[in-house]
């Protein structure tokens, strides 16, 4: 069974997840933990439990959700991860994070999420969904055991991410929710980057922007 902690960190309100596995080992995902005070509540948590991260997992590299990353990899020695199709926007996210007045150190990954189905650790097993749209790379990651899926800005409670950033493509969006997310099924509990949490029968009933899909305003595969 896998433990979820969450913080919700920087000016922008960002959602940083903390999965942990029953042994101590856990995955940091999408540290946006932005100065020195947030930086000390993450980590005082994660010594105060006896928790052991093993990896920082990036669901996207805009600057809200890794303006803590290579904070994350330098402080516990462990690689990042992030899929490749947002490895130039990880290139650029130092420039990108003065526009929200984040000073963010240039970075690169360690891992290509885009070339594994999974991630291991402390015995557990997260899936990795590909689900471009907000970015180009972005990603969702998915425990099956427990019905929950750790969204990023692809989904959240009422609306979708945003678009009109660098890689965004409201087409593939609601290809990849509609084509992926959807079909989990109603009772997965839905993490988002932002905001409070949902489930995927919420979404699919009430979502503007799915239940529009869904009656056939969006002329893709999903009215045929």
């Amino acid at each position: 069974m896998i433990k979820i902690a969450r913080f919700t960190f920087n000016p922008l309100g960002e959602n940083t997840y903390l999965l942990i596995a029953d042994g101590g080992e856990c995955l940091i995902v999408d540290a946006g933990c932005y100065n020195e005070a947030e930086q000390k509540v993450l980590a005082d948590y994660i010594a105060e439990n006896n928790i052991r991260p093993t990896m920082s997992v990036l669901t996207h590299a805009h600057p809200d959700h890794a303006v803590g990353a290579a904070w994350a990899k330098q402080h516990y020695n462990i690689p990042l991860a992030l899929h490749s199709d947002d490895a130039e926007l990880l290139a650029q996210v130092h420039i990108h994070g003065l526009m929200f007045g984040f000073s963010i150190e240039p970075q690169t990954a360690d891992v290509d999420l885009a070339a594994q189905k999974t991630i291991e650790f402390g015995g557990e097993s997260v899936e990795i969904i590909h689900t471009p749209g907000h970015s180009q790379g972005c990603v969702c990651l998915y425990l099956p055991q427990q019905g929950v899926l750790i969204s990023g800005d692809t989904l959240f409670a009422g609306s979708i991410g945003r678009t009109d950033l660098p890689g965004g493509d409201y087409d593939k969006l609601m290809e990849s929710i509609v084509g992926k997310i959807l079909p989990l099924g109603g009772g997965v509990r839905v993490l988002p980057g932002h905001g409070r949490e949902t489930t995927i029968a919420q979404e699919t009933n009430t979502n503007p922007f799915i239940t529009e899909v869904l009656d056939g305003g969006f002329n893709k595969p999903y009215n045929e």
